[in-house]
Order: structure tokens, then sequence, then C-alpha cells
């Protein structure tokens, strides 16, 4: 059992702890890889403009090119958070001040409420597939939201059991169930190329979506490189290997994504190794609550994530027993995609810019308004490119704007890449505009580094901003 030193801190204005490796945040990420949803969610990965199915060999190709691209998003947007020691939303003081950093801590903890909710939701159908409904749909979400909440209260060392013990038994049940899946000879019938690049976005926003947690977790690792290495590593594996099997399981029913679970529990001793993955749902569940509740401490730095987690834990359990959430999937698409072009605006100013050594994520951080310019201009960018249908009236609407201004979406335009190239160039164009007089052509220089305390304790009024 890990000692209270080498836990996650209380607050924010304690040190956190460096004990994660390289390992850890693999086994980590691995884990959140493999999703339930991930296997009926490869319908959209085959299909994902809702016409002309691709490939076999295509949809491969793009659940290995959209995880790369995504997950190194996601790596990079840990590197900060391993060498600033700041939780996510925290990180984002640096880019965008205190104030202007509410705004996507809020839009953060509405989409973790929703995801967490979601993943209460599969692991209790998920239980249910397996034990039929002798046990009722409330008694399964009651227990994995106690089972979320006790996870949260310990982060580190639940990561730590998950290397340790969960992710061998993972691999040994994705194994047996892929091999049984081949055996039962899946039709995949015929496909082309043409919808490649709504695939590939398809993908990306599958990663991306852990973008605006990637920090909380990586502010643990030994290293940046560890923490990238983990993220892009861990993940991209077992998402391409979670999608492929989904593509195979979505064969042998008709590619009816309501029935996608059975042929896993149809095969030899399919019921146990599929209850496994769906016992391991559960570390979705608590990356989610886990980190609205690290989004919470933005707001209230002083406030005991513990406090946090058991609230928050409660509040998913209850909207995952009462509120339809198939419902809240197409809103969760929407607000989402503010994450792309958000990542782009960090990346650019953080590593590109030199803004890494002014890097300010205290309770005084100035607010840089300038740079929700590149924010909004590449979520802009990517509802006018994405081919992924949403919401009727939200789609419309882009498709009324792609009318006014004269914009003639083609088949293989990817919004996610869209958005972030325009948010990314957009930054380093006002970096160059805004760059003090005389510094021209010259890297920022760097600020004298201070330590994790002195980065994330509040500072005194007689200290100057940076």
């Amino acid at each position: 059992m890990s000692s209270a030193v080498d836990e996650a801190p209380l607050t924010l204005d304690q040190a956190p702890p460096k004990t994660l490796g390289a390992l850890d945040q693999g086994a980590f990420w691995a884990n959140l890889g493999v999703s339930l949803l991930g296997f009926s969610g490869a319908l959209y990965l085959i299909k994902p403009s809702g016409d002309r199915p691709l490939s076999l060999v295509a949809a491969v190709l793009a659940a290995v090119v959209g995880s790369l691209i995504g997950t190194v998003m996601v790596g990079l947007a840990a590197v900060p958070g391993a060498r600033t020691g700041a939780p996510a939303m925290v990180l984002l003081r640096g880019l965008f001040g205190v104030r202007l950093s509410y705004v996507p801590t809020v839009l953060n903890i509405v989409q973790m409420l929703g995801w967490g909710a979601f993943e209460l939701w599969v692991i209790a159908t998920g239980a249910q597939a397996i034990f039929g409904e002798a046990v009722p749909y409330q008694v399964w979400v009651l227990g994995a939201g106690a089972l979320t909440i006790a996870l949260t209260i310990r982060p580190l060392g639940a990561i730590r059991l998950l290397r340790r013990f969960v992710t061998a038994g993972v691999i040994v049940a994705m194994a047996w169930l892929a091999v049984a899946l081949l055996r039962e000879g899946p039709e995949l019938g015929p496909g082309d190329w043409h919808a490649f690049a709504p695939a590939v976005d398809y993908v990306i926003a599958l990663s991306v979506s852990w973008v605006p947690v990637a920090a909380d977790y990586a502010r643990h690792s030994r290293s940046g490189r560890a923490a990238f290495a983990g993220v892009v590593g861990g993940y991209t594996i077992a998402q391409v290997a979670c999608l492929t099997m989904g593509v195979l399981a979505l064969a042998l029913v008709g590619n009816d994504p309501n029935r996608v679970w059975d042929p896993f529990v149809a095969v030899p001793l399919g019921g146990l190794f599929f209850g496994i993955l769906v016992l391991r749902e559960a570390d979705q569940s608590f990356a989610n609550v886990y980190s609205t509740a690290m989004s919470l401490q933005n707001l209230l730095p002083r406030v005991d994530r513990r406090a946090f987690s058991v609230g928050v834990g409660v509040l998913t359990t209850v909207v995952a027993l009462f509120v339809n959430v198939n419902s809240y999937g197409a809103f969760l698409g929407v607000i989402g995609a503010v994450f792309v072009p958000m990542f782009a605006v960090l990346a650019a100013d953080y590593f590109l810019l030199g803004a890494a050594g002014r890097w300010n994520t205290s309770q005084d951080a100035p607010s840089r308004g300038l740079m929700l310019v590149p924010w909004v201009l590449g979520f802009v960018a990517y509802w006018l490119v994405t081919a992924t249908p949403t919401v009727a009236w939200w789609d419309s609407v882009w498709g009324w704007a792609r009318e006014a201004i004269g914009f003639e979406r083609q088949p293989w335009m990817n919004a996610a890449l869209a958005s972030a190239l325009v948010a990314a160039l957009v930054t380093l164009a006002l970096g160059r505009v805004t760059r003090p007089r005389g510094a021209a052509g010259a890297p920022w220089r760097r600020a004298p580094r201070r330590t994790r305390r002195e980065v994330l304790a509040p500072r005194s009024p007689d200290d100057t901003a940076r």
C-alpha cells in the first residue's frame, strides 16, 4: 500500500510526488485505450459518414493513423504537466490566465460528468450482457459508482494497481477474445477508401478527448519523456486493438451496434474474459471522476480533492441511474471539439513560442484574452470541415455557414487536423506580432526556474506579476 507521501496531494498548495514511471503511465493509458464503447464505436470507423463502408485494410489503417495523431496530441499535452506539476486545468492558467481558464474548466467538468455517467452505464449493461437481468441495472450502477469513488480516494495507488494486476488480465482477455472472434470467420464484406479521412477524424476525436485530463496524471510522472511515451505507446496499441476487435465483432452481428457484445460472450470462456473487460471499465469512470475533481480544484484550490471526488462520484452515479445517457452523446461530441484547437494553441505557445520558461500557473496569473482568438478560429475551422453528423440543428448551422462563405468540404479533408493547424498558425502569428520590441527573431528569455510549490502556491500581494 502506498504511503501518504506517495499519494496525490489533497490541495493545490502541496507539491505532487513524482512516483510514476513510463511503465505505470503506459499501463494506465493502455487500460484507458481499451473501452467497451470502442467495440460498438467501431461502427463509426467502418462507416464514419453513414453511407459507403471502408474496407478492412482502410479501417485498420485509419485506426492506426488516427490513434497516432491523437495520442501524440495527448502526449504533448501531458509534457507541461510533468514539467510544472500542475493539473490540466490549472496548467491553462499559463495559457489564458486564471479568470479565463475557468471557461475550459467548466466545459471540461460538464463533459467529464457526462462521460463518467456513460462509463457507469457501460459497466452496468456489460454486466447484464453476461449475467442477464437477474440483477437490476440500478444495482450494477451503484456498485460501479462505489468502486469508482474508492479508486479516486488514492489515485496513484489505483494506477499502480492497474499496472501490477489489471493490465496483465486485460492483455490475456483481449488475446483470447481476438483469436475466438477470428475463428468465427467474420464476413467483412466489400469496402473502399472513400471515407478514410472522416474515419481518421473519428479516431483522432476518441484520443483527443483525453487532452484536457492528461496533465492530471502526468504531473506525477518522473519525467516528461516518461509521460509522453506512456501515453503514445500504451494508448495507441490498446485503441487500435480495441477498434479492430470491434470491427470483427460487428461483422458477426451484421453491423448492429446493439448486439456488438454478443459475440464476445458467446465464445468459449467468453463470459469470463469479457467480465474482465467490464470490470476494467472502472478505470474509465475513475479517470473521469478524478479529473472532474482536479478541474474543480482550479476553481476552489484549497478544497480537499477527496471531498470533490466523493461529491462528483455520487452525482455521476445519480446521472447514470436516472438520465438517458444516450441522449447526451451528441452534445458530448460537440463540446469535445473545443479541446482540439485548445491543445494546438497550448502546444504552439508552450513549445514553439518559448512560453515554457515563463509559464505562470499561480492564482494571480494575468489574463491573456488574445489567446482566445486562435482557439475560437480553430473551433470554427473544425465545424466547417467535419463530415461527422451530430445534432440536426447544429449541423444545419454549419451547413449554412459553408454556403455563406462559399466553402465546399472535400472528402480528403480532416477536421481535427484543420482545426489544430488553424489554431496553431494563428497562435504563432499572434506571438510574432506581440513579441516585445527588440526581441524579433530571438527566443524568449527563460524566467528563473521556480519549484513546484512556488508554481502552484498563491502569491503574496507584494510579488510582481510575470
